[in-house]
């Protein structure tokens, strides 16, 4: 059974709370229900959440050897944490980047992704579904 960990960053414990016409009603503990249903019996999900970059880094490393797939919404640090960046590489671990807003037609500075380049794919703008988009697909992608 596959391993899958969630890991949201900076902000995004307020979901359901914050700017609700770009991040909806959804708190992300309603998200955390709906995926555990979808991958019941087909993946173990795990999550986790920081405002900290330093501790998402941690988490990243600690995941070496024991996660299959991360699924990673880095929030404000998208955009500037090359630690984050570096951590995903190292980790050699598949990763998958969401974002629940189109970061590009947000603000300028939100339409670039220093982490990116060391996602084996992204997700963006489609809402909470983002999440569940990526669990499906890891759940079905046979690698």
């Amino acid at each position: 059974m596959k391993r899958i960990i969630i890991i949201n960053g900076p902000n995004l414990n307020l979901l359901g709370e914050r700017e609700e016409e770009i991040y909806g009603e959804k708190s992300f503990n309603d998200v955390e229900r709906e995926l555990d249903e979808v991958v019941k019996g087909k993946a173990e999900l795990l999550y986790f959440q920081s405002n900290h970059e330093g501790e998402i880094i941690d988490k990243i490393h600690e995941c070496m050897g024991s996660i299959d797939c991360i699924i990673i919404n880095p929030g404000a640090l998208t955009h500037y944490s090359y630690g984050i960046y570096d951590a995903i590489v190292a980790s050699k671990i598949r990763t998958i980047e969401v974002h629940i807003s189109n970061i590009f037609r947000r603000e300028d500075w939100r339409g670039k992704s220093v982490v990116s380049p060391a996602a084996s794919g992204i997700i963006i703008g489609l809402g909470m579904d983002v999440y569940r988009i990526a669990v499906e697909y890891i759940i079905n992608y046979n690698d």
